[in-house]
């Protein structure tokens, strides 16, 4: 594997273990939602606490899914699309090389049968 290739995995891996979180992605959808938010506000959206809000924006940060700018006293957090767009394309690929494997087992299959038919 390459360094290219090994970055791009690792970053595949962090977004999703960080999307493997239901809480991730709720703030996630929130986000994406508003355009922007505190972890204040958005921990009033979620049965869950400021700091657990803060622990799981971390995560969505490491992994490059959100970004958080200060101002002034606050930290206003966004999504990053940029990450995500990655691992979709990633999924995709996976998803389109499964589908060329299952048309080829469909052709062999069906010449098989055909074969068959033509020996009776």
């Amino acid at each position: 594997m390459t360094d290219g290739a090994r970055g791009t995995g690792e970053a595949v891996d962090s977004v999703l273990v960080a999307l493997a979180d239901p809480t991730r992605r709720q703030l996630l959808e929130l986000l994406a939602a508003k355009g922007e938010a505190t972890a204040t506000t958005l921990a009033e959206q979620l049965p869950v606490s400021r700091q657990a809000v803060v622990k799981h924006l971390a995560v969505l940060d490491a992994a490059g899914l959100v970004s958080g700018t200060r101002v002034g006293r606050e930290v206003r957090y966004a999504v990053r699309p940029t990450a995500l767009d990655a691992t979709a394309r990633w999924m995709a690929a996976l998803a389109a090389d499964w589908d060329r494997r299952l048309a080829n087992i469909k052709r062999v299959a069906e010449a098989a049968e055909e074969a068959e038919r033509d020996t009776r």
